[in-house]
């Protein structure tokens, strides 16, 4: 739970220090799509289809959650969305395992940053910021110069204590948001260390607003800080330790553009 004052720190992975490596370098901003009108194939057609599908049942799956916690319902009621639920899992586990397009993921984070407003996302099954993961908070990310900003709502499923939302959740927001700004720089980076202190009770229902930057580069460790307000106030706020990979282990090149 997100007490007045109190740190959280979570250790992901060992960093350790690395030769200096170059200054980052502002990409450039994302190609234009493809002209409107352009002729899609029969299996893009198929996919993009399926994909909106998916994502539609996974926010009507995260509507339903929240109305689960947060409004009464009668034992009858209930008793049957677990049977619709029940059956219709059992359905959907006949179908074949999925697998994330990794290379697909690759080129989207790492080839080129969105241009200034432009929504910056990773893989739709992110259980912070996906869109098609029904357990998910789905987050909205954008870029606003080298900043990454997101627009948080947290629902009834995230209660901590009464009428908060609970600290794993935040805490959750802040690496995600703070991820989104090594996008920005073309940098492959894993958490090494996140450390949150919580400034307030983080409310229910209420738009908050997180914003992150790049704060330093030592090498390959990149500090990165975040900070969570509501209106004027600060609800929390986050620095992170990231830790860069050599981009030739994924197969990309060097990052792009002038130095920073």
């Amino acid at each position: 739970m997100d007490n007045r004052g109190a740190t959280l720190q979570r250790d992901d992975a060992a960093g350790h220090p690395a030769a200096p490596a170059p200054a980052l370098a502002r990409p450039p901003a994302a190609p234009a799509a493809a002209p409107r009108g352009a002729r899609m194939t029969a299996p893009d057609l198929e996919r993009t289809t399926t994909d909106q599908a998916r994502v539609r049942a996974a926010a009507a799956l995260r509507r339903l959650g929240h109305a689960l916690v947060g409004h009464a319902a009668d034992a009858d009621l209930l008793e049957r969305i677990a049977d619709l639920a029940d059956r219709t899992a059992a359905t959907v586990e006949q179908g074949e395992p999925r697998r994330r397009p990794v290379e697909a993921i690759k080129r989207a984070l790492w080839e080129a940053p969105p241009a200034e407003g432009g929504v910056l996302t990773h893989f739709a099954e992110c259980v912070v910021s996906g869109a098609a993961n029904p357990m998910g908070v789905a987050i909205r990310v954008h870029r606003e110069g080298e900043e990454a900003v997101a627009v948080v709502n947290l629902g009834p499923a995230f209660e901590g204590a009464p009428d908060r939302a609970h600290g794993g959740v935040v805490a959750a927001v802040f690496d995600d948001v703070l991820g989104y700004v090594l996008q920005l720089f073309r940098v492959p980076a894993y958490t090494g260390r996140l450390t949150v202190t919580y400034r307030r009770p983080t409310p229910l229902g209420t738009d908050l607003v997180v914003r992150a930057h790049l704060v330093a580069r030592d090498g390959r460790k990149l500090t990165i800080a975040g900070t969570m307000t509501d209106g004027e106030a600060l609800v929390a706020d986050a620095e992170g330790l990231f830790i860069a990979i050599p981009p030739e282990r994924i197969g990309m090149g060097a990052p792009r553009g002038p130095a920073a």
